[in-house]
């Protein structure tokens, strides 16, 4: 069942610019547009899942007119005996055989162009015929047009190909509602490999580079519309290769697997490839397809090997499958115990993303966002992508040794990681001009995009930074060690940022780092100006981009990046299992190096810490009256939204600034890394206070949380000491956290912060691990009421399919906080407005339960734990991983407006200009190129909302990480 799509990753940050300024903002936006109802004009999309006595039924309602509809009634009628159990999203009731469904209080609107859907669950007997026909508002609804079935049937996903050769591309496609198609092009990534206009549809290119390859086919159909086949992706090898697929295989003790073995390209002769054990557990053996032979006729055939696990060892083994004249290949065998299901589970995952035709890394290694190219949440392109994706490689490499013992995979990503997002001394360069006693000049933060930019103000007394003499005098250097957010690993955006050099451009190879979010809560990541985090001068207007975001007399030519502390603690958190499971191995030493890398990194994660300006924590108003902090007084010791330094690029007259940030969000907390970094020996700074600073923010963050539970159990927003972020009069009567001030959502407002469930299952995770690990019993109490609320909001229906909170509604306020004597918070409420089957977020709330079952022993939580795991692996899964289809409504802001104060106009690397007629897409003009976009144009010409299947990398990991995380506790 669909609900409106969950609202995704939190990466809402931004850089200070000039010393001043940084303030992440927004996620996604819905956008809907109300109007005065009309003539209906509507079409209904009608699915079941079936399982012989009963079904569910999802219905997707469009309005294909010009105007809103404002309140809707769906009626349709069956022909047999179904009878209405239950329905979601909607009130629904059923008179004989008509049934009926209202629009819920939060969908009652239907933009021109958007979709909303609703469900229902039924008993049936006989036949389940579907219906023939249904109304919106009492008129008969036209059957919606549907877009062309697109599959890409050559190559097969997983193949290998010599450079040179021909790679036969062959698609099949089927237009719907008495359309034909059109047309069928076929894509390498965004790039255009030819078109085909008759059937069969068929393309054989030569020209595809030595690497990976993702492969698409879209077809067009005579009514416009358009789809896009699942990607799949290729390897051309750079010579004649032995290929093996899969790369990664797990065996159960006392069980056999096999994995396929064929050519890369036709031999001239009969070629023997030899398959045997090069290294690793002697417990795993060839049993079967040692010595294969290939011909020039049944070279692309595949051949199977047997690999045989004996009855008691566990462990890993490479096999490597060699022939004269060829790149051997390799295949990594993992020895799991008898019950382990579902680390074969995460092998079989792990290896679909690790896979590099699966199109899940850049050549460098780097993870992306996602597979796919056009996706706009956070990141506004599927290539770009975030610190959190670089935790989530890290944590998955982490239970990747767990399972098999491999710790280099681990050590490589942390690598990979310190290499392309912790920005070099030379990206840096001026840090040794950074005066703690002055950290930066103040500038206040705005509510709109149009109210910047911001007027710096040094007549506004800050605090000075107690940690910089500290974190200089432990690791004898200025610079930061701490990850940036948001990169650009393709250069699409061309700003050319690589590691120590500024402004590179378009041509330029490898990840840049970029900014986006920078003007006030209400900036939507379809209202943002992307620039570079070193600006030059090169693109934009005469000063760059940094006037558009801060007001200043001039402007210098600097360098300034934005760290997300959520995705450093998840770092923090991995490391911490990488140390607890490499131990309990033996194998401390094979990891000590990186787990000591990630305390460093820890040491700097207190900058999150601190007000903004480093004021005085508490009942902090008026910008001049709010005291400067002169020491810790200034750290609130919560994980706060951001924190961000940076400086002139001028090395002989430079100047540098640091800030952290006032607003803290219940979401991003990690009690877990807390702990660690306050409690494990391996994991302990080497700051003077660094231990210390951590074991306070441990007891903090457990308060912040107690303070911040519903009535219901369900965790609010957060808190702030810079009320509006300029430090105004907050409301009378709002509550306080040691003198913080409660905000319903903090940081950003497009849509609110506070209202994706994924938050609480990120969060609630990692309150669990602590948990598991050491019973707390403060711990405890939070999560026994938070569990209990989630299920009671989360559904299992028979066929295994699931339902789990999607977006929550908040009313009233907490208590103001008394550590001594804790408030009920009665008064503060959450309702859930619609509910999801997305699996990455269902797989972070599968770990909640899962660590929290571990130590509570609580069986309902086990058993929906395994039920959620099971559900998403028996119907989600395809040939990239695990997902779902998601409608995406909010792509209807494409064509937002985007601020730019009048008369300012500049220029984008590509040559898109920028000025106050720009829109979200009219500066990203690159998204014409890519093979979806159409879909998008169909929409904003008043089609349907787009449906997507996306493969995000940390849902894909999460699932991953549960599965490892189910298999290690409960199984």
């Amino acid at each position: 069942m669909h609900s409106r799509p969950a609202r995704r990753t939190a990466r809402r940050m931004w850089t200070a610019v000039a010393a001043a300024l940084a303030l992440p903002l927004t996620m996604l936006g819905t956008g809907t547009t109300t109007a005065q109802a009309a003539a209906v004009q509507c079409s209904v999309d009608y699915k079941t899942n079936d399982w012989g006595s009963g079904f569910t039924a999802d219905l997707t309602i469009t309005n294909r007119g010009s105007d809103a509809i404002s309140g809707w009634t769906l009626t349709y009628a069956y022909t047999g005996n179904q009878s209405l159990t239950n329905g979601w999203n909607g009130t629904w009731s059923q008179s004989g055989k008509t049934v009926t469904a209202k629009n819920a209080s939060w969908n009652g609107t239907i933009a021109a162009g958007a979709a909303v859907t609703t469900g229902a669950q039924f008993t049936y007997s006989g036949t389940n015929t579907a219906p023939a026909s249904f109304a919106v508002n009492g008129t008969t609804c036209a059957g919606a047009h549907r877009p062309p079935v697109t599959v890409l049937t050559s190559p097969t996903a997983g193949a290998v190909y010599t450079q040179g050769d021909p790679v036969p591309l062959a698609a099949t496609a089927a237009a719907a509602d008495n359309a034909t198609v059109s047309k069928v092009e076929f894509y390498d990534d965004t790039t255009l490999l030819g078109t085909d206009t008759s059937s069969p549809y068929t393309l054989s290119t030569s020209s595809l580079t030595a690497g990976s390859h993702s492969l698409v086919a879209k077809a067009y159909d005579s009514l416009g519309a358009s789809a896009d086949s699942t990607p799949v992706g290729i390897t051309v090898a750079s010579g004649p290769a032995v290929v093996a697929s899969p790369a990664q295989l797990g065996v159960q003790q006392g069980k056999s697997g096999t994995f396929d073995v064929k050519l890369s390209t036709q031999p001239n002769a009969n070629v023997t490839v030899s398959v045997a054990r090069t290294d690793g557990n002697t417990g795993l053996s060839v049993t079967g397809g040692s010595s294969l032979t290939f011909t020039p006729s049944n070279w692309n055939t595949a051949q199977k090997v047997t690999v045989t696990a004996d009855s008691s060892g566990t462990g890993s083994a490479t096999f490597t499958a060699s022939a004269t004249g060829h790149t051997k290949a390799t295949v990594t065998v993992t020895q799991l115990a008898a019950a382990k299901e579902y680390d074969a589970r995460f092998l079989e995952l792990y290896g679909k993303i690790t896979d590099p035709a699966n199109g899940y890394f850049s050549p460098e290694g780097i993870p992306y966002h996602s597979v796919e190219t056009l996706i706009v949440e956070a990141p506004d392109h599927g290539h770009e992508t975030t610190s959190e994706a670089y935790s989530y490689l890290i944590w998955l490499q982490a239970m990747y040794g767990k399972v098999t013992g491999d710790w280099s995979k681990f050590n490589a990503a942390w690598t990979i990681m310190e290499k392309y997002m912790i920005p070099t001394h030379a990206d840096q360069p001026t840090n040794s001009f950074y005066n703690a006693s002055k950290p930066a000049t103040y500038a206040p933060e705005h509510d709109t995009p149009n109210e910047y930019p911001a007027k710096l103000d040094s007549g506004v007394p800050v605090g000075s930074d107690p940690i910089a003499g500290e974190l200089k005098s432990a690791y004898g250097t200025d610079d930061i060690y701490g990850m940036h957010w948001l990169q650009d690993v393709d250069n699409v955006y061309g700003y050319g940022n690589e590691p120590g050099k500024c402004e590179a451009g378009p041509t330029a190879t490898g990840p840049s780092y970029i900014n986006t979010f920078q003007r006030g809560p209400q900036e939507s990541v379809f209202e943002t100006i992307p620039q570079p985090t070193c600006d030059a001068f090169k693109y934009g207007g005469p000063n760059g981009y940094l006037d558009l975001f801060t007001g200043d007399a001039s402007y210098a030519k600097q360098w300034k990046f934005t760290n997300a502390p959520d995705a450093d603690a998840r770092a923090v958190q991995a490391a911490y299992w990488a140390d607890v499971w490499a131990k309990e191995q033996g194998k401390s030493g094979e990891v000590s190096a990186t787990v000591g890398k990630a305390a460093k990194m820890g040491d700097y994660l207190r900058y999150s810490m601190y007000d903004k300006y480093f004021k005085k924590i508490g009942n902090c108003v008026g910008p001049s009256a709010c005291p400067a902090g002169t020491g810790k007084d200034a750290s609130h010791y919560l994980m706060s939204w951001y924190y961000a330094w940076g400086g002139a690029t001028d090395t002989s007259a430079g100047w540098a600034w640091r800030i952290g940030s006032s607003h803290t969000h219940g979401g991003y907390q990690n009690p877990l890394a807390a702990y660690a970094l306050s409690s494990n020996a391996d994991l302990k700074p080497k700051s003077a206070t660094g231990q210390a600073d951590w074991a306070k923010s441990l007891d903090r963050q457990l308060e912040f949380y107690r303070w911040l539970q519903s009535d219901e159990g369900a965790i609010a927003g957060g808190a702030t000491n810079s009320w509006g972020g300029r430090y105004a009069t907050p409301p009378t009567g709002t509550p306080t956290f040691y003198g913080m001030y409660y905000d319903e959502k903090p940081v950003y407002h497009d849509p609110p912060s506070n209202q994706w469930f994924g938050f609480q299952a990120w969060s609630m995770e990692r309150v669990a691990e602590y948990y598991q690990q050491t019973g707390d019993a403060d711990a405890k109490a939070v999560l026994d009421k938070w569990v209990d609320w989630a299920l009671s909001e989360t559904t299992v229906n028979p066929d295994g399919s699931f339902q789990v909170p999607s977006t929550l509604k908040w009313s009233g306020k907490p208590d103001t906080w008394s550590a001594s004597s804790p408030g009920a918070n009665s008064g503060l409420h959450v309702t859930v407005a619609d509910y999801t089957n997305d699996v990455g977020v269902a797989a972070a709330y599968a770990k909640t339960l899962t660590y929290y079952a571990d130590r509570s022993g609580d069986t309902e939580a086990k058993t929906t734990a395994k039920a959620l795991l099971d559900g998403m692996w028996e119907h989600d899964q395809d040939a990239l991983g695990v997902a779902v289809p998601e409608t995406r409504a909010d792509y209807n802001r494409f064509d937002d407006g985007v601020y730019v104060p009048s008369g300012w106009t500049g220029k984008m690397p590509n040559g898109d200009t920028v000025n106050s007629s720009s829109t979200f897409a009219s500066i990203r003009s690159f998204y014409k190129n890519d093979p979806a976009w159409s879909k998008i144009e169909s929409y904003l010409a008043g089609g349907a909302a787009p449906v997507f299947t996306y493969h995000r990398f940390w849902a894909q990991a999460d699932i991953a990480l549960a599965m490892g995380s189910y298999a290690e506790l409960l199984e």
